[in-house]
């Protein structure tokens, strides 16, 4: 299995799901737009409202993990990666991924205290590609 065409492929995909745990112990599914910013297959940063659900479960419970795929006419290719997911106001990284659009989802821009990042770090993954499935640990 080749890292780098794993981390391609995240990169070509529009949509990602970010998985939580509830408070009482289910995982949560939500479909998200594509990570803002990756480094390596170690960290990826989302942004969201500091006032959704996702961002409590998460400050109570940091396990996570995200997920990819891709569905042509024949074949299927997904990668789960799970990790913890840590949630940031810091000023600094609110401004790294920040996009002139959204001012849509945060009216007040940048400095907007409703807006926030997620930044998951990956320990482990699945591939999955033409009926064949591989685990990989990350460092």
């Amino acid at each position: 299995m080749d890292i780098n065409k794993i981390a391609e492929f995240i990169d070509k995909q529009k949509v990602s799901f970010i998985c939580s745990v509830d408070e009482d112990g289910f995982p949560n599914v939500k479909a998200m737009l594509k990570p803002r910013k990756r480094s390596g297959l170690n960290e990826f940063y989302f942004s969201t409202n500091t006032s959704s659900m996702r961002v409590k479960q998460y400050s109570e419970n940091p396990n996570a993990c995200i997920y990819f795929y891709r569905k042509g006419l024949i074949k299927y290719e997904g990668v789960m990666l799970k990790g913890k997911m840590e949630v940031l106001t810091n000023q600094k990284i609110k401004d790294m991924i920040w996009k002139k659009g959204d001012t849509a989802f945060y009216k007040k821009g940048v400095t907007d205290p409703d807006y926030c990042v997620l930044k998951f770090t990956a320990a482990s993954g699945r591939y999955y590609c033409n009926l064949k499935t591989e685990s990989f640990t990350l460092e």
